[in-house]
């Protein structure tokens, strides 16, 4: 069937005449010989053929076959010689083996010793070649057309051989399904293999994706973060520029509303006053003094220093800045606080806010007793000021003055500020912020 379909496909004209010898050859063995007959004829006219000793030495011995199949053992002859005169010439084994073959077999009835001669000749062709199964063809030929001791030789020959050729068999059989076992346990281990493989594949795509969301919540978080540090920056920035404008606007305030009221009645007072007097000279140097102490208290509070590691020089610089002939000021516990682990805007607000309160008490108080105290707790800073000052009216006080700026810087840091205070009863404040 497939030799007769690959005649109708295009291809080279030596494949087609190869797929007709092939049927021909189908013919012989289905005992078809005069169909078989007409195909191998046909063959040797064509050049392919003629050009091909192997092929024509084949075709010329199968139709010599065919003759002799169809009684026609003249032509059959013919052919015979003609085949083996061919495959002398190239002294090919195999092919001198199927010649010798078939000359036994036409011989076998007519002629039977020289049918033997053949068959000999034959069975040493492919014994020389190891064919097993053409040497027991002629094994079978031999000991049908001998007898006696020759009989006994080749049938021990020829059991031997089945024997070999059994044991082989069985060996490559066996060998076969041992390769069917490894083949097939090598199929399994490689679908084991193919299906560890497919999991870790997913695995790694899983470990992707779970990758790709890593890096998208890391990029995610930067720009949040870098959007928040730009946002705080630049708040910052505006903090920082309000809290300039509010430092100018007060020391602006302080300029109009002490140092240059200060300075213009100190003016008037030189204008109409007798300076060669020595009570007027003394009050005129007062006068600058004060107007001297004014301008320092003004330029320390805008010193962007006071917080570095010299706090303390600059704490008690000020502080002592307010100790006058008319003030005694003591300074009780500032070397015992451990400033350099306070934050900044907190030792800032300690600052302003007992300037304040010294700046409230030289102006309004008449002090002459001022004790500032420091204390540590384990988790407070504590800070006690008094004055032995006229004193306040809590109920009439008005908060638009200094204390009201003093209660919201504590309240600020979180801290916790109390002030008590009476007329003629002096001036006390107390407040407190965490470390």
């Amino acid at each position: 069937m497939y030799n007769q379909k690959a005649l109708k496909v295009a291809t080279e004209e030596w494949r087609k005449l190869a797929a007709k010898n092939n049927i021909a050859v189908i013919f012989m063995e289905e005992g078809k010989y005069k169909e078989s007959l007409q195909i191998f004829l046909s063959l040797i006219t064509k050049k392919e053929v003629v050009n091909d000793y192997l092929f024509q030495g084949k075709a010329l011995d199968n139709i010599g076959f065919c003759y002799f199949k169809t009684n026609n053992p003249t032509r059959a002859l013919e052919y015979f010689n003609k085949s083996l005169q061919l495959r002398t010439t190239r002294n090919k084994p195999f092919d001198l083996g199927k010649s010798y073959m078939h000359f036994a077999k036409f011989y076998e009835k007519s002629n039977p010793s020289l049918a033997k001669k053949y068959m000999l000749f034959s069975y040493e062709k492919f014994t020389c070649i190891n064919n097993v199964d053409e040497r027991l063809s002629l094994l079978k030929l031999i000991i049908t057309n001998s007898s006696n001791k020759e009989l006994k030789k080749y049938a021990i020959i020829y059991v031997n051989l089945t024997d070999s050729v059994f044991e082989i068999r069985q060996k490559a059989k066996n060998q076969f399904a041992r390769i069917k076992y490894d083949s097939k346990k090598e199929k399994d281990e490689n679908l084991k293999l193919k299906t560890h493989k497919v999991e870790n594949e997913l695995q790694l795509e899983r470990q992707k994706n779970r990758n790709i969301i890593s890096y998208i919540i890391i990029v995610l978080s930067i720009s949040l973060i870098i959007v928040l540090y730009f946002y705080l920056t630049s708040r910052g920035n505006r903090e920082k520029i309000e809290a300039t404008y509010k430092s100018e606007t007060r020391i602006a305030k302080k300029l109009h509303d002490e140092l240059a009221n200060d300075i213009y009645h100190t003016m008037v007072f030189a204008e109409s006053k007798n300076l060669s007097l020595p009570e007027n000279k003394e009050q005129l140097l007062n006068n600058l003094d004060i107007i001297y102490s004014r301008t320092r208290d003004i330029s320390t509070e805008n010193n962007l220093n006071i917080t570095s590691e010299k706090y303390t020089f600059y704490l008690e610089e000020m502080i002592s800045g307010f100790n006058t002939s008319n003030i005694n000021l003591v300074l009780n516990g500032i070397e015992a606080i451990p400033w350099n682990e306070i934050e900044k805007n907190k030792k800032v607000t300690v600052y302003r806010v007992l300037q304040e309160l010294l700046v409230n008490m030289k102006k309004y108080s008449n002090a002459t007793l001022v004790g500032i105290t420091f204390k540590k707790t384990d988790n407070d800073i504590i800070v006690i000021y008094t004055d032995n000052g006229k004193g306040i009216d809590l109920n009439t006080i008005n908060f638009k003055n200094g204390l009201h700026n003093v209660e919201n810087r504590i309240i600020a840091i979180k801290g916790i500020i109390d002030i008590d205070s009476a007329p003629d009863k002096g001036f006390k404040v107390f407040f407190k912020f965490p470390i």
